[in-house]
Formats: C-alpha cells, sequence, structure tokens
C-alpha cells in the first residue's frame, strides 16, 4: 500500500505544478504583457484557468495531507526549517485567489480594481518564485539540522543562489504552461499570434533559467549534472522533453494545437522524472550527509494501509469530476 501513496503523493504533485501553474502563470504572463495587450491577453487567460482555477489547490491539499499522515517525520521538517517560504507561499495563494475573485466578480468598477490587478500580478509572480525555493530547498542539502544559529536553520536553508535559480525558472516554467494552455482559447489569428509570440518568448525564459539552474547548482557543488545525466532515464526524460518542445512548436507554425495542452503537461512530468528520479526515494537530502525517504520516514502500516484505501476510493470521486467539469467548460466555448 505504500506504493500506493507515493504514486498519489507523485500524481498530486504533478497535477498541481501542471495546472496550477498553468494558474499562477496566468497573472505572469499578463504582468509582462504590454499595456495595450493586457485587456485580450486577460481575456485569453481567463478562459484558459476558468475550469481549474478554483480546483487546482486541491492537489496541493492532498500532497500535503499525504505528508502529514503518511510521512510525519518529513512534514515536520518541512513545516519546521521552511516555515518561512511555507507561510510566504501561503499568503501568495490567497492574497491571488482573493484578487482574482475581486477584480473579476466585483460589482462595482472602479480604482479598486487597480489595487486588485496589482496583488493578481505580483502574488503571481512571488508565490511559484517560494514553491521553487522549496523544492531547491529539498534537494539541495541546504537544510542542516545540526547547524546551531538562527540564520543557518531557518533563512539560509532555503534561500541561496540555487534556490533563486530554481524559483525563476518556476516563473518561467508556469508563464510556459500559461502560454501553451491559452493558445486553444483564442478565437481569432490576432489572438492566437499574439499567444503564440507569448509561448516562444516564454520558451527562451524556460531556457535561460533552467541554465542558470545548472550553473548554480555547479557553483554550490550539487550534483544536478549527475543527478539528470548519470543514467539512460534522465536522459530519455530529457529527450522526451525536448522531443515534446519541437512537436508543440510545430504545432503552433501548422496551427493543430489540438496536442499542445498534452504535450506541455508531458514535459513537466519528464522535467520532474529527471530532477528526482536520481535520489528517489529519498525525498529530502539533509546538509548533515543523512536524508529522508518515502519508503523508510513513514508511518505506521494501518494508517498507511487507511490512508491508501482513502484515496483510492477518493479518486473514485474526484477526478471523474474534475475531467466533468473541463469538459463542461469546453462544451460552453463551442
Amino acid at each position: 500500500m505504500i506504493y500506493v501513496v507515493i504514486g498519489f503523493l507523485w500524481l498530486s504533485i504533478c497535477l498541481y505544478v501542471i495546472l496550477g501553474g498553468a494558474d499562477f502563470g496566468a497573472g505572469i504572463v499578463e504582468l509582462f504583457t504590454k499595456k495595450r495587450a493586457r485587456h485580450k491577453t486577460k481575456e485569453i487567460m481567463y478562459e484558459s484557468i476558468a475550469p481549474v482555477w478554483e480546483a487546482n489547490h486541491m492537489w496541493l491539499i492532498i500532497a500535503i495531507v499525504i505528508l502529514f499522515v503518511g510521512f510525519p517525520e518529513i512534514y515536520t521538517t518541512l513545516s519546521t526549517y521552511l516555515h518561512i517560504p511555507l507561510v510566504l507561499l501561503l499568503l501568495g495563494i490567497i492574497a491571488r485567489g482573493t484578487a482574482f475573485t475581486f477584480r473579476h466578480y466585483d460589482a462595482v468598477q472602479d480604482k479598486w480594481q487597480v489595487l486588485y490587478t496589482h496583488i493578481f500580478y505580483y502574488a503571481s509572480f512571488l508565490t511559484p518564485f517560494f514553491l521553487g525555493l522549496i523544492a531547491a530547498a529539498t534537494v539541495s542539502g541546504s537544510i542542516n539540522p545540526d547547524a546551531t544559529t538562527f540564520l543557518d536553520l531557518y533563512i539560509f536553508s532555503w534561500l541561496n543562489w540555487f534556490g533563486v535559480a530554481v524559483g525563476f525558472f518556476t516563473i518561467s516554467l508556469c508563464a510556459y504552461l500559461a502560454s501553451v494552455f491559452a493558445l486553444r482559447e483564442t478565437t481569432d489569428r490576432l489572438e492566437l499570434g499574439l499567444m503564440i509570440k507569448k509561448s516562444k518568448q516564454t520558451m527562451i525564459f524556460v531556457v535561460i533559467t533552467g541554465a542558470l539552474v545548472f550553473l548554480t547548482a555547479y557553483l554550490s557543488d550539487i550534483p544536478l549534472v549527475t543527478w539528470v545525466f548519470s543514467k539512460p532515464l534522465g536522459i530519455m526524460a530529457i529527450f522526451f522533453a525536448t522531443v515534446a518542445l519541437g512537436l508543440i512548436l510545430r504545432a503552433m507554425n501548422s496551427r493543430k494545437l489540438l496536442p499542445v495542452r498534452a504535450l506541455a503537461g508531458f514535459q513537466i512530468i519528464m522535467i520532474l522524472v529527471a530532477a528526482t528520479y536520481q535520489h528517489n526515494p529519498n525525498i529530502i537530502l539533509l546538509g548533515n550527509g543523512h536524508h529522508l525517504s518515502l519508503l523508510y520516514h513513514v508511518a505506521a502500516p494501518k494508517t498507511i494501509s487507511a490512508l491508501g484505501w482513502a484515496l483510492m476510493l477518493g479518486s473514485l470521486f474526484i477526478l471523474p469530476f474534475l475531467f466533468y467539469l473541463m469538459y463542461s467548460f469546453s462544451k460552453l466555448r463551442k
């Protein structure tokens, strides 16, 4: 049953990065759009994230519940040493969701819309940045339980050059996902041209920030290159992600956009596989040479069994209705 629980944890993380990433990216793309095109970009992005924007944080909640119930030592470590970026992440999620709601549904259109818009923009930008900082801290060895100072325990455990690079890489991925997902929401050639341009621009930023991640990993003595390229699985994951990128470019150039969302989601999965497979099932690499494993730092067998059954039964209710939600929105737009 432990593998069922780990599978659901992996699934929830993947879906949150893909769907939540596209959601955050909508605000990022709009933020970096010229003012004359912002209104049109706003409309396209609303159509793109409408089916999932209220539901995507469900995947984050599921991941947190799985860690809390099934892997309490891992949950405790994360919430102790990374409590600052975690709080900032949650505040960003709340601020962004609140601003989006008032910005979109407020009955009175006045100067408050400017405030809502700016909160939406910068929360969309900063929230995935902190998500990247947290992800980087789990694999960089910067969390050191043996440290004796506040800064080493609770600040430098996540605030370092590698973490900053991964944060900007996460921002780029979110903007890229939002741009690609929005391609199928365009209604005319002008809109499609705008979103294709945005997609290609964000592709460039993904490549640049990805290179920055490898550079900072090298300077920080983090063996990221070895993790990714030392075994066939990592090389294959990068190869498939690159092929998917080529297919997306081809689909954009030929205006055959049906597969672009699936290809973009597949890319994200391949990137996550390449970055994590080498030290799997070790989910946190500590600075004192130890690690926390999904196979060994687990709750009691009965707890894992109950959690696994709860996840399987819950998925029978959640997944079909999520797909139906997406289907309903796609029918409404036709």
